[in-house]
């Protein structure tokens, strides 16, 4: 339940070309979000990537202290903030989470903003239902 697999990292040319050329995004800072849905065969239902830019953080130390806090925060909520609530019929997700923000925040405040990310992409994606 609470793992991150390697077949839940989103690694694939093919399907990172088709996420960035054809999915849809959002921003809520400090997450700039892709998401598409594909046809696939996959035992999971979502796969992820996460970045933070080289521009804005040159230093690796830094990039990879926010890359963990976003991977541990993903790998906490995933279950009950993003999967639970995933339609089964669309196939699976190429979910990108992009660090745009300018500081190096705390891991409770990444949980915070991945947290209310989840709940933004479930309006977008299944805006019929209401909030629960």
């Amino acid at each position: 339940m609470y793992t991150f697999r390697k077949e839940e990292r989103l690694c694939s040319r093919k399907h990172l070309d088709l996420l960035f050329k054809n999915g849809s995004s959002f921003l809520l800072y400090p997450f700039r979000v892709s998401y598409i849905f594909v046809e696939s065969s996959s035992e999971v239902q979502a796969q992820v990537v996460i970045n933070v830019p080289k521009k804005r953080y040159k230093r690796a130390v830094d990039r990879n202290l926010l890359k963990r806090r976003i991977r541990e925060a993903y790998r906490l909520n995933k279950q009950a903030n993003l999967y639970s609530k995933l339609p089964a019929d669309k196939g699976l997700l190429l979910f990108s989470i992009q660090f745009v923000g300018k500081d190096k925040y705390e891991f409770s405040f990444i949980e915070k903003k991945l947290i209310a990310t989840f709940k933004r992409f479930h309006k977008l994606v299944l805006p019929d239902e209401t909030d629960k």
